[in-house]
């Protein structure tokens, strides 16, 4: 029973990464690499795992992909779910649903990027924040799951890991960051 589940999730996973649409990530490595070279702030942000998986661009991107290169080829990337304090005070002064978009009214910046991760694609305090960043002319990615949800269809560009298990696409929203850092990686 335990090795029927785990060739379940394998094969599972494994389809769902066939299924990925290769310009897609393409687009999303072209603007990270034009982000970087231009010195823009890249923000990231999500709930629960995705929230995890930001966290853990900013330390692939600001890192791994960053060191070694010069002071204007050094990724910029802010993880708007990492500040606990600030989270807190506008889930409690405000609501839920503003703690990123409030966030980016104090920051961000034309050529910015805004990325945001949902599993479902329909996470409130994700969409909110693109939306500003739409409203005001900021480059916008959405890494979604499910067939995408509404973040799909609100960001400017966008990578779905089209299934609709939750931690699949979480994984590929990983697998997406480890990808695309080896990828800058290879082009320094």
């Amino acid at each position: 029973m335990i090795e029927q589940h785990i060739n379940s999730y394998i094969d599972r996973l494994k389809k769902t990464l066939d299924n990925l649409d290769i310009k897609e990530i393409e687009h999303f490595e072209n603007i990270l690499s034009i982000a970087r070279d231009r010195g823009s702030n890249i923000f990231i942000m999500g709930n629960g795992g995705s929230a995890a998986t930001a966290s853990h661009y900013c330390c692939d991107f600001n890192k791994v992909a960053s060191y070694g290169y010069d002071d204007k080829k050094r990724f910029r990337f802010i993880c708007l779910s990492d500040n606990i304090a600030t989270v807190m005070s506008y889930s409690n002064d405000v609501c839920y649903e503003d703690i990123f978009v409030e966030q980016l009214k104090n920051f961000v910046q034309p050529q910015d990027i805004v990325i945001g991760i949902s599993s479902s694609g329909n996470s409130e305090n994700v969409l909110r924040a693109i939306t500003y960043a739409n409203e005001n002319n900021i480059t916008t990615i959405g890494l979604t799951g499910c067939n995408g949800g509404k973040l799909k269809k609100l960001a400017k560009y966008s990578v779905n890991a089209n299934i609709d298990d939750k931690q699949i696409a979480e994984d590929i929203h990983l697998i997406l960051c480890h990808m695309l850092m080896q990828i800058s990686c290879a082009q320094k």
